[in-house]
């Protein structure tokens, strides 16, 4: 037998092994993230009212929000000075994802669905730096407190940059709320994998904040 022969019936050894084993990773990512209610919850992905599954990080329900105090586009946002009322905290992507300043835009235009739940105020948290977010709050016309986060130290403690399709290096889509007691009520991380959703319907927004706030009533 030639020595080119050799080789090519080698090669052709190594791509059927490959393919078996990538067959078999992509079986096993069925498994683990399919749609059956065991899958789901062997990942640690949690069935919603309103059909988009989501993750709980750290902290969760029932433990102390960690401070926030931080630049904004509206000044100084301090955390703790919404002791008393309930916040909705939201971490998006930030400047590179339409999808989530379209989220809050819609969120503003429908406050008044959310605040007939019980939340009182709303404010965002990005990576990205002041002066962009800036100009972005101002073509968008949105008036939500949208924190600059740049060094991530926000993000870090309240481990959102886990649900982030890029890295670790941005949020993914993450709603927490935070109690006038200062503890936590709900958290939804939706950005997770598989999905890594951008995007929710204010519909299915508010469907899963009221089944939440009764939740941890």
């Amino acid at each position: 037998m030639s020595r080119s022969t050799t080789d090519t019936e080698a090669g052709a050894n190594r791509l059927i092994t490959a393919t078996v084993v990538g067959v078999a990773a992509a079986f096993a990512g069925v498994a683990l993230f399919g749609g059956g209610s065991d899958a789901s919850n062997a990942a640690g992905i949690q069935e919603a009212p309103s059909g988009y599954a989501f993750q709980v990080g750290d902290p969760g329900v029932g433990e102390p929000a960690p401070a926030i105090q931080a630049a904004a586009t509206t000044g100084e946002f301090d955390l703790a000075a919404y002791r008393g009322e309930r916040v909705l905290l939201y971490f998006q992507e930030g400047l590179m994802c339409q999808p989530c300043w379209d989220q809050l835009t819609e969120l503003e235009a429908r406050w008044d669905e959310v605040e007939a739940l019980g939340v009182n105020a709303l404010a965002s948290v990005t990576t990205d730096g002041l002066s962009g977010l800036e100009q972005k709050v101002a073509i968008e016309g949105i008036s939500t407190p949208v924190v600059a986060d740049p060094e991530r130290a926000i993000s870090e403690r309240y481990t959102t940059l886990d649900y982030g399709m890029m890295g670790g290096s941005h949020n993914g889509h993450t709603f927490i709320v935070v109690g006038p007691d200062g503890t936590i009520e709900w958290r939804a991380d939706y950005g997770g994998a598989p999905d890594y959703t951008m995007y929710l319907p204010v519909d299915a927004v508010l469907k899963d904040l009221e089944a939440g706030l009764e939740g941890s009533a």
